[in-house]
């Protein structure tokens, strides 16, 4: 429970920050040119809100004079009789708000067909959205996916700054590789250290690396020492790289016990530092990847177990599934034990760590350049991702809040937590810049379609597009929180 709310919070506190800096951009220019901003909210608030007007909080705490605007001339007499024309003005302030609903946020902007469901009525306003020039409106709709995208920048800046870099160069993991039969067919082998590709030089272990390598036509590794390339002879899928158990490759880790974690299956059976695990189930352990390889096959059982229900057989045959056998060496004498692991498949162990991480640290100024490269590059690799969403696999992979929330720490980490928030910035802009009605980027699609044609799409026609593509997010949101359930239920 407490590693929940730990998740939570983060994801409350990354997700509020970032819709209230979207929102912002589009107040930011809806205000730059005199366009009135009538509700300002931080999450949706059907029926129920927090909510003070402009003037009550905002403007008498920095003592600013309400906002008003000219709207029409009207005829006053004055005293002497003569009539005068004046400008009658009116208070265009905003009202801001909290919802209970965390799915997003919204500015209201006056005079504009989004998701608010305003009505236009037929008598037009000088601070009206639809009163003002096609150059003005698109930055007010690009707005929020400027400052978001601005903001990822920031952030990764900052990250580079304060915390630089640190990683383990896989120039450096001396050890090499172990890779599955998919990587062994075209010509890896177990202990090859990987060095670059007919792209560029490869970094580190993460995403960018099985990108790199799914993209390229030649990998040129070291095996035993001397040069050898391996050549890429059929299109990789990235996603499959991933999927597939055991997955492509993996640095080697050697099956070596470095602690145990007190009351644990490892602790009952006396694992101690130093031990070298070399069989499980009767299967030989030659690494750390072999260990783990067994203990996922018993996953596989007890997952099929548990899509036959809670009965008590399949209970019982759970608890013996995690029943394991191993054979560990210590100090050249091998012994044999008996072993349960865990509801979450855990023996309890810490496998020893061979590599000694890296820290690249930048200056300030350094800093930016760096940051701008790193987000864009993000970017880039989000981007090509996405045409796996288009296939049966990658619609499976879709997650909601959950899967985001869960991408967070168990522990508060703020390293972590700026990470994520950069990178759910830069999907944040990405996806609301997508050409979609309800999205900026409809918005920003049907402007430019005014820009270029000179007429403007009409009223009826904007509204029914802002239905379909409502229903078009809503339809994507109950899938991707579907499929999170269904993984947490064990059906994916």
């Amino acid at each position: 429970m407490e590693v929940f709310l730990i998740r939570l919070l983060q994801f409350l506190l990354a997700i509020s920050l970032l819709v209230l800096l979207h929102e912002g951009g589009h107040f930011f220019f809806a205000k730059l040119f005199k366009v009135r901003v009538s509700k300002f909210y931080l999450f949706f608030n059907p029926k129920f809100h927090i909510a003070s007007t402009y003037d009550t909080w905002v403007r008498r705490l920095f003592k600013m004079k309400p906002e008003v605007v000219p709207t029409k001339e009207v005829e006053e007499e004055e005293k002497d009789g003569t009539k005068k024309k004046k400008k009658v003005k009116e208070y265009i302030g905003t009202e801001y708000g909290i919802g209970w609903l965390p799915l997003g946020g919204y500015c209201a902007i006056d005079g504009m067909i989004d998701e608010t469901n305003q009505k236009l009525s037929e008598e037009t306003h000088p601070w009206e959205f639809r009163t003002k020039p096609a150059w003005q409106r698109l930055l007010i709709m690009t707005g929020g996916v400027l400052v978001n995208f601005l903001l990822a920048l920031l952030i990764y800046s900052m990250i580079l700054c304060y915390w630089g870099e640190t990683y383990v160069p896989v120039k450096d993991m001396t050890k090499g590789m172990t890779f599955n039969q998919e990587a062994k067919s075209l010509g890896f082998q177990d202990g090859d250290v990987l060095v670059s590709t007919d792209r560029g030089p490869l970094k580190k272990f993460d995403d960018d690396l099985f990108r790199e390598v799914s993209k390229a036509k030649s990998v040129n590794v070291l095996r035993d020492g001397k040069p050898a390339t391996v050549k890429i002879t059929k299109e990789l899928n990235l996603l499959n790289m991933f999927k597939t158990r055991p997955i492509f490759m993996r640095p080697f880790l050697p099956a070596v016990v470095d602690s145990v974690v007190p009351q644990t299956a490892a602790a009952e059976i006396g694992l101690r530092k130093g031990d070298s695990i070399v069989m499980v189930n009767g299967k030989t352990v030659k690494s750390f990847n072999d260990f783990t390889d067994e203990i996922a096959r018993i996953g596989d059982v007890v997952t099929a177990l548990h899509k036959n229900g809670t009965t008590v057989g399949s209970v019982w045959k759970e608890f013996e599934a995690r029943r394991i056998s191993l054979v560990y060496v210590r100090d050249g004498v091998a012994d044999t034990v008996q072993a349960r692991l865990s509801p979450e498949l855990q023996l309890g162990f810490v496998t020893k760590q061979i590599y000694e991480p890296q820290t690249f640290k930048y200056g300030f100024f350094e800093s930016f350049p760096a940051g701008v490269g790193y987000g864009w590059h993000k970017l880039a690799s989000y981007v090509s991702d996405m045409k796996y969403v288009f296939t049966a696999d990658g619609a499976k992979s879709l997650g909601g809040f959950g899967a985001i929330g869960s991408l967070f720490p168990e522990t508060w980490d703020w390293h972590r937590f700026w990470e994520m928030t950069a990178f759910l910035s830069i999907i944040l802009a990405f996806m609301n810049i997508l050409p979609i009605p309800a999205l900026d980027g409809g918005h920003v699609l049907f402007l430019l379609y005014e820009i270029f044609t000179r007429r403007k799409p009409s009223e009826k026609f904007m509204i029914r597009a802002e239905y379909v593509g409502f229903g078009i997010l809503v339809l994507l949101m109950v899938v991707a929180n579907l499929n999170d359930i269904l993984r947490w239920l064990g059906y994916m």
